[in-house]
C-alpha cells in the first residue's frame, strides 16, 4: 500500500531570506524591512511566472507557504545569492534603490528538501 500523498506533487515553499542587522543594528523600520521582503516575493514571482513549478505555487493561491529566514548582514546575504547562483537555485536579490542596498532575497517556489539543504543554517527571522 502506498503512503499517503504518494505519487502526488511535492509541497512548494517559498523562501525569503532578511537580513537581520536593517532592525537590530541599523533601526530600519519593522513596516519598512516587511516591505523589502515583499518586493523581493513579489519580483521572484514575477521573474519566474512561466516556471511551472511557480504556476502551481500560484494556482494554489489559498495555500501558499513561505519561510522568512534571517541572515546577519549585507556580506552573508550576497554570499548566500552566489551560493544560490552556483547551485542552479533560482532567486531574485533585492537591492533598494536608489540607495543600492541589497536588504533581502526570495527563491522561487521550490520542494522544501530540494533546497532547504542550502538553507538550513539560518533560523526564523526575528
Amino acid at each position: 500500500m502506498a503512503a499517503p500523498g504518494a505519487g502526488s506533487p511535492a509541497r512548494l515553499v517559498q523562501y525569503i531570506v532578511v537580513r537581520s542587522d536593517l532592525v537590530h543594528a541599523l533601526s530600519w523600520p519593522l513596516g519598512a524591512v516587511i516591505t523589502q521582503a515583499c518586493h523581493a516575493a513579489t519580483a521572484a514571482l514575477h521573474v519566474h511566472r512561466s516556471d511551472p513549478e511557480t504556476v502551481r505555487y500560484l494556482e494554489q493561491l489559498d495555500s501558499m507557504h513561505k519561510v522568512v529566514l534571517g541572515i546577519p548582514d549585507e556580506a552573508a546575504l550576497t554570499g548566500l545569492s552566489e551560493t544560490l547562483t552556483q547551485a542552479g537555485v533560482s532567486h531574485k536579490l533585492w537591492i533598494e534603490q536608489p540607495e543600492n542596498i541589497p536588504t533581502c532575497l526570495a527563491l522561487k517556489p521550490y520542494p522544501k528538501e530540494t533546497v532547504q539543504p542550502l538553507l538550513r543554517k539560518f533560523k526564523l527571522f526575528k
